[in-house]
């Protein structure tokens, strides 16, 4: 039964750290896309009476033919938005240490950016796919792990690294 009062909906607008990697599951087949997704929040700080930028690096997975929409059309410092929701899973890593992620799995995916920038994308897109792409399925049931610690970045806390 469903409980009327949850809501797993999660809602970024940010820009890529990189173009996503797509891998296919082993046994099936199907596609799965990863990539990092900064967004930027401005934070006061009294004592020096200035404002400064931070950046939150939030990771997103997609799956079967959305996963192949971001291989194609995102590239590093794209500005999408992305809806989803919270997934969180756990795998055994190469030393054997058990792991734990929180990621966000997409199932909308708007570009968005300068109109320049998505008429580029557009000229190579199929009219179909662009500039918004919507999962196909409603529910994603649980699948084999993406993949290894290897597969996903380490985490950053610099303001180093932002793409833009």
């Amino acid at each position: 039964m469903r409980d009327v009062n949850s809501l797993n909906r999660v809602i970024l607008v940010g820009r890529l750290r990189d173009k996503p990697i797509l891998r296919y599951l082993a046994r099936s087949e199907r596609p799965v896309a990863h990539f990092d997704l900064a967004t930027n929040e401005l934070v006061f700080d009294p004592s020096k009476n200035e404002s400064r930028r931070r950046a939150e690096w939030h990771r997103i997975i997609a799956w079967g033919r959305l996963a192949e929409f971001c291989s194609k059309y995102l590239d590093k410092g794209r500005q999408i938005l992305v809806e989803g929701k919270l997934r969180s899973r756990t795998w055994e890593g190469r030393d054997g240490l058990k792991r734990r992620t929180t990621e966000i799995e997409a199932r909308t995916i708007i570009l968005l950016g300068k109109r320049e920038e998505a008429e580029a994308a557009a000229e190579i897109a199929e009219p179909e796919a662009f500039p918004y792409y919507e999962s196909e399925a409603t529910e994603f049931p649980d699948q084999e792990p993406a993949g290894t610690e290897a597969d996903f970045p380490p985490e950053t806390e610099s303001d180093e690294d932002i793409p833009f």
